[in-house]
């Protein structure tokens, strides 16, 4: 099996998609593994899948040609809200800020929002580009509802905030939030594809 670089500095990220390709038979490095410095990423796409392969082919250009790469973009995106605050989630309020300053500033913006306007969902994008420059991409989401005060004390991000049959992502098992989560659905999308495309190297 090939060896993949996880292009993220977000260390709960990379924790997260290890956790759920490592038992997948797939070798995972991060990059600082590797003495590779991936820098700050512009991300000016205008979609998930459009950041999701900048962050991949940023570190392509860097890494050795026996890597691949598998990169990720999500974000939480709130009905009320028009979608926000979607592709821009880990900027939301600006620079300099918190999870937990993200989190309070969303839910101030939905002080008013009854219980039945609170949809959401999150949205996750993969993108992996192969040893021989193949992309592979794979996308997944998972719906809820924002509550109305955070609550757990896992995950990350709006972790503490997005509801799920009546638990937030920070109160569920590491276990019950890849089996639902936007991220572990996309994987398990990826994985298929993954395979499917080791499959025909082969033949």
């Amino acid at each position: 099996m090939k060896t993949f670089v996880i292009a993220t500095n977000n260390k709960k990220k990379l924790n997260e998609m290890a956790r759920i390709l490592s038992p997948l038979g797939i070798n995972v490095v991060t990059a600082k593994d590797i003495n590779i410095d991936l820098g700050d990423v512009e991300e000016n796409g205008a979609t998930f899948a459009d950041n999701a392969y900048i962050k991949a082919k940023s570190a392509f250009d860097l890494v050795d040609s026996e890597y691949c790469i598998v990169a990720d973009d999500s974000g939480l995106c709130v009905d009320a809200l028009g979608g926000k605050p979607g592709i821009y989630s880990a900027r939301f309020g600006g620079d300099g800020l918190s999870d937990s300053d993200r989190v309070d500033l969303l839910l101030n913006e939905m002080e008013d929002i009854p219980a039945d306007k609170r949809g959401a969902h999150f949205a996750c994008a993969i993108c992996a580009i192969m040893d021989d420059g193949t992309v592979i991409t794979a996308e997944g989401k998972c719906h809820g509802y924002i509550g109305f005060e955070p609550t757990g004390d896992g995950g990350f991000g709006y972790d503490p905030i997005f509801m799920v049959n009546d638990k937030s992502f920070s109160q569920l098992s590491a276990q019950e939030k890849d089996e639902c989560s936007h991220r572990g659905v996309a994987l398990r999308v990826f994985k298929e594809k993954l395979e499917s495309f080791l499959e025909g190297k082969q033949c």
